[in-house]
């Protein structure tokens, strides 16, 4: 074999080798374009299954925005406060009464009423779950419910147990904007028997955490009443509501104005909350 002839040999094994090398990249290349375009959709999958973030995980806690709600409306430690109720129905002339509450945390009240006349003198003692009436025309107190009715629109723990930490399990639902103002719309439900209502939707301002509104839900789930907070002034040091408008939910006929005033804050030794102490006022 001469010389040419054993160079033509070796370029075409050369050329051959580079013709197999060639086509093994060009099945590799080809292979991983393929897997590339099997797994894109399932990552665009898993892109597309992953939850958006839930802009509410970001705001504090259910329970944080019920706690500063009840510090706006009262203040944490001991007061007295005067309220007068005036309940209007149609084509009946308005009902008034007022009391003197006196509160140490959510606890202990005493609810004393002031006018009118004929009721001056009867008192409501609420401490932990229990809640008595001592009236002027018995000789017993009597032990009532919060869920009844005290005047008008207005019941018994209204007034008695009237912030809502501890007895209600508060769950955030939603932010809602009403009048250009943001409020956290709250679900609170009954943690114990015995409470006043079995379900709360409550409304608080994000900004500065006023109460806005509530709706009271009875066992069955129907609407009983709505309350707006309203009359915001300076009372023991803070901004509260000076006014709660109740309105009864079937046919919003009744209606209940209560009135604050003179709130300040007081040391209430344990004792003024027992029954023994209110038999003395009493004798």
């Amino acid at each position: 074999m001469n010389i040419l002839s054993a160079n033509r040999l070796t370029g075409n094994a050369d050329n051959t080798s580079a013709l197999a090398s060639s086509s093994v990249t060009g099945y590799a290349r080809g292979l991983v374009a393929a897997v590339f375009l099997l797994l894109t959709p399932l990552a665009n999958a898993a892109d597309a299954a992953e939850p958006a973030s839930d802009p509410l995980l970001a705001e504090l806690s259910a329970e944080e925005i019920v706690e500063k709600a009840d510090n706006i409306r009262f203040p944490a430690g001991g007061f007295q406060v005067d309220v007068k109720i005036t309940t209007t129905r149609p084509e009946q002339e308005p009902e008034e009464r007022e009391y003197r509450i006196l509160s140490k945390g959510n606890d202990r009240t005493l609810l004393m009423t002031t006018a009118p006349a004929i009721d001056k003198g009867n008192i409501l003692l609420m401490r932990d779950q229990d809640l008595w009436a001592f009236l002027r025309n018995l000789s017993q107190p009597v032990r009532l419910p919060l869920s009844a009715k005290l005047t008008g629109e207005v019941s018994n723990g209204d007034i008695a147990r009237a912030n809502f930490k501890g007895d209600y399990n508060p769950k955030l639902l939603d932010i809602e904007t009403i009048e250009d103002q943001q409020y956290y719309k709250l679900e609170l439900l009954a943690a114990r028997r015995g409470v006043t209502y079995k379900r709360v939707l409550y409304w608080v301002n994000r900004d500065n955490f006023h109460p806005y509104k509530a709706e009271f839900y009875s066992v069955s789930n129907r609407i009983i009443k709505t309350c707006h907070y309203d009359g915001y002034v300076e009372m023991a040091g803070q901004s509260r509501p000076s006014r709660l408008v109740m309105v009864e939910a079937s046919n919003r006929e009744g209606t209940s104005i209560l009135d604050y005033s003179n709130m300040a804050a007081r040391d209430l030794p344990d004792k003024v909350f027992t029954k023994q102490y209110l038999k003395k006022l009493s004798n």
